[in-house]
């Protein structure tokens, strides 16, 4: 009797895994939904306007591959309380709206240069991991980001604006850093 019990508690645990592997794992919509996926360039940013110049640079890349641009951003969840997430450290309406109208200028102004964009924006603790991932998922093939002058290394890990130089250290496709 005990033999039996033991099988379906651990039947019962490893089915819990799974439920749980597939509840965290929230994939977005595929690629090829709102446009082609050969080759395109990510225009992010980590939550701060994108420039006039980083525009610029996203559009002749564009131009030079023969590819749209996906403006991506992060909005920044600031953390969590005693390890469970809490409602007032997550981005609130303010920060979603700047967001969303720092990606709509931006594919405005790459729609005046002749580019096809697509946009979308996001709110994640960990910039970084987000943006590579999306590189990966789009199939990207560069990364155009505002940023920064570079601090030193011990600093920049533990500064949000430096996140530009973290996504260049763990990109496996060209970042470009535009400095203004």
């Amino acid at each position: 009797m005990r033999t039996r019990h033991r099988r379906r508690s651990s039947c019962r645990r490893e089915a819990r895994s799974v439920v749980r592997g597939v509840g965290v794992l929230r994939r977005p919509s595929a690629p090829g939904q709102d446009a082609a996926s050969d080759g395109r360039i990510l225009l992010a940013s980590e939550g701060r306007a994108i420039t006039p110049a980083a525009i610029e640079l996203a559009a002749s890349l564009a131009r030079e591959h023969g590819c749209g641009v996906h403006v991506f951003s992060v909005v920044r969840v600031w953390g969590s309380s005693f390890g469970f997430p809490n409602p007032g450290l997550l981005p609130n309406k303010r920060e979603w709206d700047a967001q969303r109208a720092v990606v709509g200028d931006a594919v405005d102004a790459l729609g005046k240069r002749g580019i096809e964009a697509t946009a979308q924006v996001l709110a994640t603790r960990k910039a970084t991991k987000r943006i590579v991932g999306e590189v990966s998922r789009l199939a990207c093939s560069a990364i155009v980001m505002a940023a920064d002058p570079p601090r030193n290394r011990l600093l920049q890990d533990m500064m949000w604006s430096q996140e530009p130089y973290r996504v260049k250290r763990r990109a496996k496709v060209p970042v470009h850093i535009v400095t203004d």
